[in-house]
């Protein structure tokens, strides 16, 4: 599976208001400095100690917006 990474900072700058929320984020551990991945299918993931957890989704249309903000492609 191909995964884009980054921080919580880029990932609450890509979510929309339909989507999760910072307090969605924040209470499943999210901070601006979490390490976080978004696949293909648009499933969240939050880099753990020992793993990684699947948080939540982004709804249609998310691949340009995670691209254009992160700079990134599916690696």
């Amino acid at each position: 599976m191909k995964f884009i990474e980054m921080n919580g900072a880029t990932l609450e700058a890509i979510i929309e208001s339909d989507e999760l929320h910072g307090t969605d984020l924040s209470s499943v551990g999210v901070t601006s400095e979490s390490i976080v991945r978004v696949n293909e299918q648009g499933d969240i993931e939050i880099r753990r100690s020992h793993k990684w957890s699947v948080i939540g989704g982004l709804l249609g249309g998310f691949e340009g917006r995670v691209k254009r903000i992160t700079g990134f492609d599916w690696v």
